[in-house]
């Protein structure tokens, strides 16, 4: 019940992006097509989800040798190398999606969303703590940071699916480009209120 309690809290009523609006530049600059926004959002699920196990293990490390002043450095050099990681993997198995994804791929480096996943698990976790106690252990700080990249995926897709009907339909001048997809995301965000009291 526990895991069910985060996965619904990451993805609807704490949604990353339209909640707490960390990783708006590639939700508002790869959100153009329904394929790329896909791509982004699944190369960003698999960053958060290695990142958050990778960080958590060795925050415990750092705490254990009291280094927990190296914590940030240490975490975007694990999250840099991870997104090397993810674009040698995607130019080989998917050129297309490589090329579409282009400079934004490398941005997830320096992507918010991804470091601030990181940072609130190491903030609430312990390795002895459950859910229940507000803490999250290993496998929980797992299902929270790949349940969150899920919300980051989910209100992507969502996104670029409004945006792409938008493209077929007659919008105003002086809302045609980023004002309609500000307007849009808008109230994409108000609809996930919705949710909250939820969990």
């Amino acid at each position: 019940m526990e895991y069910i309690l985060i996965i619904i809290s990451a993805i609807f009523v704490n949604n990353i992006l339209l909640s707490q609006f960390l990783g708006v530049c590639p939700f508002l600059g790869v959100s153009n097509k329904l394929s790329t926004a896909t791509g982004m959002s699944m190369a960003v699920c698999f960053v958060i989800t290695l990142a958050t196990v990778v960080t958590f293990l060795l925050n415990s490390l750092l705490a254990k040798f009291g280094l927990e002043f190296l914590q940030t450095i240490s975490f975007i050099l694990v999250i840099a190398a991870l997104v090397q990681m993810v674009e040698i993997v995607l130019k080989k198995i998917s050129p297309a999606l490589y090329a579409s994804l282009g400079i934004f791929l490398p941005l997830i480096t320096t992507n918010c969303a991804v470091l601030g996943v990181a940072l609130t698990v190491v903030q609430k976790s312990s390795p002895f703590a459950s859910a229940a106690d507000g803490m999250f252990n290993l496998g929980e700080a797992t299902i929270y940071a790949f349940a969150t990249s899920l919300g980051f995926g989910l209100a992507m897709v969502l996104f670029a699916g409004l945006r792409e009907q938008l493209a077929l339909n007659e919008v105003p001048k002086a809302f045609k480009g980023i004002p309609i997809a500000l307007v849009t995301a808008s109230i994409l965000a108000m609809a996930f209120m919705g949710f909250s009291g939820l969990v």
